[in-house]
């Protein structure tokens, strides 16, 4: 860029140097009359140095103090472009690094509801089986109660009837006999019919 611009500063020059000798020629056209043939052409020296020589002390003190505030200027915003095109790069970068940060958040959440997933459906399934192993295990704990319960009056009416027909066969059978039986005869007989009728139920 800086060459560029030396290029455009010279064709500057070089213009300049041009108008300077055209504004020098112009004294010398007026009085063309007074000349002939080619030096008509050629400018007068009278004229054209001390112009040639403010020509170059304006050259100098614009490259002195002019050219390096264009320097500076170009400088500056050569700078700025740097800086801005640095601070682009660094913005996609950064834009890169969060997309891939926000990708990778969106996976590991995907995969966490994944799992929650997974774990919850097991739970269920864990406790499904739980309960019902439970009512399952309530049911034939119930069951083997009211079995037990069952036998048990069974049992026990199973005795309360024998020793009614028990009773009511010592009855009978004083009654046949016109005998009143003693105690011990009676349970004598008792005993004989319990263990008869047990051996019925048994059979």
């Amino acid at each position: 860029m800086k060459a560029k611009l030396n290029k455009k500063l010279a064709k500057a020059g070089a213009a300049a140097v041009a108008a300077a000798s055209l504004a020098c020629a112009f004294p010398t056209l007026a009085f063309a009359s007074e000349k002939e043939g080619i030096a008509v052409l050629i400018p007068d020296m009278n004229e054209f140095i001390p112009m040639l020589v403010i020509f170059i002390i304006l050259l100098i003190i614009l490259a002195k103090f002019g050219w390096p505030v264009i320097d500076g200027i170009i400088t500056k915003r050569e700078t700025t472009i740097k800086e801005a095109l640095k601070k682009s790069e660094e913005a996609q970068i950064e834009a890169e690094r969060t997309l891939a940060e926000y990708k990778e958040q969106l996976a590991d959440a995907k995969a966490q509801s994944a799992q929650i997933v997974a774990d919850a459906r097991a739970t269920g399934e864990a406790v499904k089986a739980d309960i019902t192993a439970k009512a399952q295990a309530e049911a034939a704990d119930m069951i083997a109660k009211a079995k037990v319960a069952i036998e048990a009056e069974k049992k026990q009416a199973q005795a309360e009837l024998q020793a009614s027909v028990a009773d009511i066969s010592v009855d009978v059978a004083a009654r046949l006999i016109g005998e009143e039986l003693t105690e011990g005869e009676h349970r004598s007989i008792i005993e004989r019919y319990v263990k008869e009728a047990g051996s019925f139920n048994a059979n």
